[in-house]
């Protein structure tokens, strides 16, 4: 039943794709994507189905959603340059992670870390504000979360520290 939510985490990231930005339906779908995100692991716990799929597809779920917010929101946003380069700079990390932990443990290594979970809420409430607050402001902060989540991730993968 998790991996059920969590695949709906997917489908409603697709309908986000036709949805007008910023509109009701767009809103209702994303929320209803982070709530998917609450309640698979929830589920899992509950149910006795936590397992090593479950957690990589939730991961897979996760960057389905950003990936999707990033190309609709992002053409909108109107960032400055450095700023951009900042959230570029924040997906090389990701990445160089992704394949520290190849590379060193010969698998996937994706650690759930209470930062990388806070950097996802408050990348999570970034595009629910930009109606109202201009995003020039608000992501900084988020990008600063990010980078902290991120730059810890890594030091877990290479140091082989808790939450591997």
């Amino acid at each position: 039943m998790a991996n059920v939510i969590t695949g709906a985490r997917i489908v409603c990231s697709g309908f986000l794709l036709l949805c007008p930005l910023y509109s009701l339906a767009f809103y209702l779908l994303y929320i209803a994507a982070g709530l998917t995100d609450v309640f698979d692991g929830v589920c899992a716990r509950k149910t006795g189905a936590v397992s090593e799929f479950g957690a990589k597809f939730d991961t897979a779920a996760d960057l389905v959603l950003v990936a999707v917010c990033l190309l609709r929101l992002l053409p909108e946003a109107r960032l400055p340059t450095w700023l951009l380069i900042w959230v570029g700079a924040i997906a090389l990390i990701k990445v160089i992670n992704v394949v520290s932990g190849l590379v060193m443990r010969k698998k996937l290594v994706l650690p759930h870390t209470k930062a990388n979970k806070i950097a996802g809420i408050v990348l999570f409430l970034l595009p629910l504000t930009m109606a109202f607050i201009d995003i020039r402001y608000t992501a900084p902060f988020a990008c600063a979360v990010a980078t902290f989540a991120a730059v810890q991730e890594g030091h877990l993968i290479r140091t082989g520290g808790a939450g591997t």
